[in-house]
C-alpha cells in the first residue's frame, strides 16, 4: 500500500483521537526509511555526495576553521536501526556537519542584552524555520563570551529540555543567529542538505528519545558524543530534494485534513451545545419534546467526544430538579411542610422552624417546593475530626474522601480501624442503608454516593452523612445534589483555607428543589434510563476509537511493510 492508499482510507481512521498525529509521524517514517517516494536508479549514488561532504571536510580542516578530527571506523551494522535503500549510505553525524553549541552571556551585564542579534534558545524551537528569538544580544555580548554566530541553513537542535521526553524539536534558522547552552547547531559541510536532515531529525525520533537521550536525570539531555557519532541515512542529493518535495506535499494535506476534521467536530460542538441549550431553557412543553426527540434521535452523530457526553449527564440532572424531564400530574397536591417531620432539639424546640425556602435559585413547577436540606434531613454530621488509630487487623474500614466516587463506595483502599474505636464513633454518627455520603473536605468536594448495602464503616471529617427523611426519594435527592444547580451552591459556600471545606451548617442550608414524592419516583425512573443511554454511547464512544485505532494500526503496518521489502542496506 503506497501513501496514496492509505491516504483514501483516512475516512474510515480519521475518528480515531490522534489519526492525524500519527499519519505525519507515518509520513515521516516512511521519508526517512526510502519508503516515501520511488527510487531512480539514474540517481548520482549517495557515495558521490559523501565524496563531496570529505572534501569540504578536509578543506574547513587543512584552513583551520575546524579541529581535525580522529579516524573513525566503518558503520557498524548493529548500530543502524533499520534497513535503507540500495543506493542510499549510512554516515555518522559528525562527518554530515559540524556540530556545536553556545551559552548564556552573564544577565548582570547590561550592555550584553537588548541588542539586534538573535540568541536562540529551547522555548524558541516551536516552528520549522526560525527568523526572530524571543531574547537578543549585542555585539559586545558576543565578542566578549567568545559566541558563535551561525549562517542561514543551520539546524538548531533542542539538546537540553524536558520536552525531550516526548519529542525532538529541530529548526532551520533563516537569520544569522547565535543559542545557548541547551541547543546543539550542526552546520552541514554542504549547502542544501538542511531541509532532509530535518526531516530526517524528525522521522528517526523514536530512535533519537530510546537511545540517544539521558534517562534517570532531572531535565533530559542528549547524549553528545552518541549522537555525534549515530549513523543517519542518507540518500542521493536528486532523492533528497524529491522526498522534501513530497512531505512538504502530505504534510500540506495533513494540514488540510485537520482543518476539515477540526471543523466538522466544532460543526458538532456548535449543534450538540444548541441543542442542550434549547432542552435547558425551552418553556413550552411540547416544544421541549420536539427539541428532546430531536436530540436523542441525533445522539450517536451529536456525542462525538467525551466530553459531549458529560455535557449530556449535566443537562440531564438540570432538566430533572427543574422539572422539565418527566410531566407533572395536575391532579397531584402540592408539596407540604406537613409531609416532612420536623427535626427538634432535645428541649422539644424545632430546630429550623422556617423549613421552606421561598427565594430557590430558578422557578420551578407549581406543585414543587425549595426547601433547605436540613429540614428534609432527619441526619446531617460529619465523620471523626480527630484521626482515629489505624490498625493492621481488617475490623472496620475508615472510609475518607478517596473512597466516595460518584455513584459508589469504593473499599479497595481503605486503612482499618478496631470494633472499639468504631464504636466510640458511632455514638455520633453510623451509617447505614440508604444515607447519602458527600465528600466535604479537599478538592472532589461535592462527589456523592448512596449507600447501597449493609456494611460496618467509620467516617472521617472529609466525609459527610446525609439521612433524609421518608417523604424524600434519597435517590432523588443524591441527583438534586449532583446536579449542576446544586454543585454551583455547594462550591459557592465552600471555605477555602488550607484546602476547601464545606462546613455542616452549610450543607443544611443549601436550597433543595422538592417535588412530590410520586414525581420524585418518576424522574429518579427516567435518569437512571437516560444515564444508562449516556453509557451506552460512552461504551460505543471507547469501541469506535478503539476500532479506529486498530484499523490504523493496520493501515499504517501494510503501508509500512508493502514496499522495498527486497532492498538490502548499503553498508
Amino acid at each position: 500500500m503506497n501513501p496514496e492508499q492509505l491516504l483514501a482510507h483516512f475516512d474510515r481512521i480519521s475518528d480515531a483521537p490522534d489519526a492525524i498525529p500519527r499519519l505525519r509521524r507515518f509520513i515521516l517514517d516512511l521519508a526517512v526509511r526510502g519508503k516515501l517516494i520511488e527510487q531512480d536508479p539514474k540517481d548520482e549514488p549517495a557515495s558521490e555526495l559523501v565524496k563531496r561532504i570529505q572534501a569540504e571536510e578536509a578543506r574547513l580542516r587543512k584552513e583551520g576553521e575546524i579541529r581535525k578530527q580522529e579516524q573513525l571506523p566503518p558503520v557498524d551494522a548493529g548500530s543502524i536501526p533499520f534497513l535503507a535503500p540500495k543506493y542510499w549510505t549510512w554516515l555518522p553525524l559528525t562527518r554530515i556537519g559540524l556540530l556545536s553549541g553556545g551559552m548564556t552571556p552573564s544577565k548582570n551585564r547590561w550592555e550584553f542584552w537588548e541588542g539586534d542579534i538573535n540568541w536562540f534558545s529551547p522555548k524558541d524551537i516551536k516552528s520549522d524555520e526560525l527568523v526572530e528569538s524571543e531574547l537578543k544580544i549585542t555585539r559586545t555580548g558576543v565578542e566578549e563570551t567568545g559566541l558563535q554566530l551561525y549562517p542561514p541553513g543551520c539546524l538548531f537542535i533542542v539538546a537540553r529540555s524536558g520536552i525531550l521526553k516526548r519529542t525532538f524539536p529541530v529548526s532551520i534558522n533563516r537569520v544569522k543567529a547565535t543559542v545557548n547552552q541547551d541547543l546543539k547547531v550542526l552546520k552541514p559541510f554542504v549547502e542544501g542538505l538542511e531541509r532532509y536532515l530535518q526531516i530526517m531529525f524528525r522521522g528517526m525520533t523514536d530512535v533519537i528519545l530510546s537511545t540517544l537521550v539521558k534517562t534517570g536525570t532531572t531535565v533530559q539531555s542528549l547524549k553528545y558524543e552518541e549522537f555525534e557519532l549515530q549513523p543517519f541515512p542518507l540518500p542521493p542529493l536528486a532523492e533528497q530534494h524529491r522526498i522534501v518535495a513530497k512531505v512538504e506535499e502530505l504534510m500540506a494535506l495533513c494540514d488540510r485534513l485537520d482543518a476539515a476534521k477540526a471543523e466538522r467536530e466544532s460543526r458538532r460542538d456548535r449543534l450538540a451545545a444548541s441543542s442542550l441549550h434549547r432542552l435547558n431553557n425551552g418553556t413550552d412543553p411540547d416544544g421541549f419534546r420536539d427539541h428532546a426527540r430531536f436530540y436523542f434521535n441525533q445522539l450517536p452523530r451529536l456525542t462525538t467526544k467525551p466530553e459531549h457526553i458529560q455535557q449530556l449527564r449535566k443537562t440531564i440532572l438540570d432538566l430533572a430538579v427543574s422539572g422539565k424531564l418527566v410531566p407533572q400530574d395536575p391532579n397531584v397536591v402540592p408539596v407540604a411542610i406537613a409531609d416532612i417531620p420536623l427535626a427538634k432539639k432535645s428541649d422539644g424546640r424545632v430546630l429550623d422552624d422556617n423549613p421552606e425556602d421561598n427565594a430557590g435559585p430558578y422557578n420551578i413547577p407549581e406543585s414543587w417546593r425549595w426547601y433547605r436540606l436540613g429540614a428534609i434531613s432527619q441526619h446531617i454530621t460529619d465523620g471523626e475530626h480527630a484521626t482515629p488509630p489505624r490498625i493492621i487487623e481488617q475490623q472496620v474500614p475508615l472510609v475518607t474522601a478517596k473512597n466516595v466516587r460518584n455513584g459508589f463506595m469504593d473499599y479497595d483502599d481503605t486503612d482499618w480501624v478496631s470494633f472499639e474505636t468504631a464504636n466510640k464513633a458511632w455514638s455520633r454518627c453510623r451509617p447505614a442503608i440508604g444515607d447519602i455520603l458527600l465528600v466535604c473536605v479537599g478538592a472532589t468536594t461535592g462527589r456523592l454516593c448512596v449507600l447501597h448495602e449493609a456494611r460496618d464503616m467509620v467516617l472521617v471529617r472529609s466525609v459527610a452523612l446525609i439521612r433524609p427523611y421518608k417523604a424524600i426519594d434519597v435517590y432523588y435527592l443524591a441527583l438534586a445534589l449532583r446536579s449542576p444547580m446544586c454543585q454551583t451552591q455547594i462550591w459557592g459556600k465552600v471555605k477555602v483555607t488550607a484546602q476547601p471545606c464545606l462546613y455542616i451548617h452549610r450543607i443544611k442550608s443549601l436550597s433543595i428543589p422538592i417535588p412530590p414524592l410520586a414525581e420524585q419516583h418518576r424522574i429518579v425512573a427516567k435518569v437512571d434510563e437516560l444515564m444508562a443511554i449516556c453509557d451506552k454511547l460512552e461504551a460505543q464512544l471507547t469501541t469506535t476509537h478503539t476500532e479506529s485505532r486498530r484499523l490504523l494500526e493496520a493501515v499504517l503496518h501494510e503501508a509500512l511493510s508493502g514496499r522495498n521489502e527486497h532492498e538490502s542496506v548499503n553498508r
